[in-house]
């Protein structure tokens, strides 16, 4: 109870100079990682995220984990984050472990209500979704859709086409 305060000039330089270089460190892998470490996160990628920083946090704080344990522990989650995403994007049932398919919400004016459900949405959520996106109505909108990020995408009423942006959604209207 001694310490609560200040336990001494070389445990704050240690933790200063740890910390700057556990960052540093792990800036520079996210950085060589690729652009898909840092995009949009599914389940996978959020979970890849916390672990970061809980490593981070541990080696700034905690004096018997050396910076080179942190240092491995980054290139090993940022490892299997890049692996991960590697293989869901060239085996189909790897990335149907891995991530789930976006769900239709809304279809040319209904509410989906078993989808909602499913997806823990509310009414007031769409609404809300609607308006942010500028919609003053929903019978201008043709299909809303829970992305797997949880990104809410809507799609305005369709007039005409030829390829769709919404084949890979779980349709069940």
């Amino acid at each position: 109870m001694e310490n609560i305060w200040f336990d001494s000039w070389e445990s704050l330089f240690r933790v200063a100079c740890v910390t700057s270089l556990a960052y540093l460190s792990m800036v520079f892998l996210l950085r060589i990682s690729g652009k898909r470490t840092l995009s949009k996160m599914n389940a996978f990628d959020f979970v890849v995220t916390i672990v970061l920083g809980s490593i981070l946090a541990s080696v700034s704080l905690n004096e018997n984990i050396p910076l080179a344990n942190g240092v491995v522990a980054f290139l090993l989650f940022i490892g299997f984050q890049f692996l991960f995403t590697w293989l869901s994007a060239r085996v189909k049932m790897f990335k149907t472990l891995i991530t789930s398919r976006p769900s239709l919400i809304f279809y040319k004016g209904n509410f989906l209500d078993q989808s909602m459900k499913k997806e823990r949405l509310t009414v007031e959520e769409i609404y809300s979704a609607a308006r942010q996106k500028g919609f003053a109505s929903l019978e201008e909108i043709d299909m809303i859709i829970l992305e797997s990020t949880g990104d809410i995408a809507i799609i305005e009423r369709i007039t005409h086409h030829k390829e769709t942006t919404y084949k890979d959604v779980k349709i069940k209207p």
